[in-house]
């Protein structure tokens, strides 16, 4: 959740509202220093949450992408090959391991649940409370934070614990599927009060209907 001064991001056409997406997604931490003053808290008052539960990280070559006044060239930019779809499960998974007593070894189960991670959006395309999936890993993210960089753009920024995991994703193209979708009512209640910062005043007027006016603003 950021805020500044310098002019929007360029404004993009917003995606077909589907289940299945294709979405450029980048990395945030809470360290960095525009995050900072929010600490690791979301936009919706709650804390930042790192996901778990990868299946698999996704086959990726590098590719050249030409640099244009828009883009942010500093990321590292992959095309993906195509795979299958792998089932997954947020239900809780049981293992069991040996665990050294003083009168021998005996076997725990040990219950672990995938964590939900945070994700920053334009809560006009993706509402607070929409949660997905990645189709490389299997990780469940939920959408609890917004940006000023990600006012009217199809872009999802993934919350990463430290430094070295943000750099480490750059941005990718990524499937995901839509597991729930959030409520734009209740998202446009939540940022009609913050009208004030333009990037909130963008989407705003998206989920007014009003796409145009929200294209004009700079």
């Amino acid at each position: 959740m950021t805020t500044r001064t310098s002019p929007l991001p360029k404004y993009e056409t917003p995606l077909v509202k589907r289940d299945f997406q294709n979405v450029r997604t980048t990395a945030y931490t809470h360290t960095e220093a525009d995050h900072r003053q929010f600490t690791n808290h979301n936009a919706l008052g709650g804390q930042l949450h790192a996901a778990t539960g990868a299946i698999r990280r996704a086959e990726y070559t590098p590719r050249a992408v030409p640099v244009s006044a828009d883009e942010q060239s500093d990321y590292r930019r992959a095309s993906y090959t195509p795979a299958a779809i792998e089932p997954f499960s947020m239900e809780p998974r049981r293992t069991t391991k040996l665990v050294k007593t003083k009168r021998g070894t005996k076997r725990v189960v040990v219950v672990a649940k995938p964590q939900i991670g945070s994700a920053a959006a334009d809560w006009s395309r993706w509402p607070a409370g929409t949660v997905f999936r990645l189709l490389s890993t299997g990780q469940v993210y939920k959408i609890d934070d917004y940006g000023w960089a990600l006012a009217g753009r199809n872009t999802i920024d993934l919350y990463m614990p430290t430094r070295s995991a943000m750099n480490a994703w750059g941005a990718r193209a990524e499937g995901i599927q839509i597991l729930r979708w959030g409520n734009s009512n209740e998202s446009l209640r939540l940022l009609q009060a913050h009208q004030g910062y333009r990037h909130i005043r963008r989407m705003v007027l998206e989920l007014e209907g009003q796409d145009a006016a929200a294209a004009s603003l700079e």
